[in-house]
């Protein structure tokens, strides 16, 4: 195994780069498969998994399917949780979110590597290639991403370290680019019975 590390990304990770941003950045909307393990200090790992969805500008709505009917959504301005065992939804700011699924939004953004991230380094694993940064703003709930990346330029893994050692992989599976997709999935509808919590800040 080999490692390579810099300050600046080297030739053969900007043609990694630039195939990637070309990849996400020309599309409109992306749906995956995803598998999610989040694990922190002094918790249980837990695992969960469903339909990830995301639209620009800024919209994801997170399906899952185990544990069923849990919901996480973005419209671009907020961001609601729906727990379907305590049947309440949670309603915070996008901008003030510390959720750590929150990196995945810049899939739909303008993902330019070398703007948001430093100190890169790369390895290989089979197939893929991971990449390996910092993010360059002090400002992010967490302190270090990897991506696994094909040779097609498609992430398949994302795993995110945060501040508090708590860390969160994904992986996608059955990629689809620039599907169809309804704006209105995109606007959180209380489930009945449920009760809505806002974050006061």
């Amino acid at each position: 195994m080999w490692m390579v590390c810099a300050q600046a990304a080297s030739p053969g990770l900007d043609a990694l780069f630039k195939g990637v941003e070309e990849r996400y950045n020309r599309a409109q909307s992306l749906e995956v498969q995803f598998q999610e393990a989040y694990s922190a200090p002094q918790r249980p790992k837990t695992t969960e998994s469903g339909t990830l969805r995301l639209r620009k500008p800024g919209r994801m709505r997170w399906d899952y399917t185990d544990p069923a009917g849990k919901l996480y959504l973005s419209d671009g301005k907020n961001i609601y949780l729906y727990t379907p065992s305590t049947r309440q939804a949670e309603k915070m700011k996008l901008k003030e979110s510390e959720d750590m699924r929150v990196p995945l939004a810049f899939l739909l953004g303008k993902l330019n590597f070398t703007k948001e991230f430093k100190d890169f380094e790369s390895r290989p694993e089979g197939s893929l290639t991971w990449i390996v940064a910092k993010p360059k703003s002090e400002n992010l709930p967490y302190t270090k991403v990897e991506f696994a990346v094909g040779p097609d330029y498609r992430i398949h893994r994302l795993q995110v370290t945060g501040y508090d050692q708590s860390f969160i992989q994904f992986s996608f599976d059955q990629e689809k680019l620039n599907p169809p997709m309804d704006a209105k999935i995109f606007q959180f509808q209380l489930p009945a019975g449920a009760r809505l919590v806002e974050e006061v800040q």
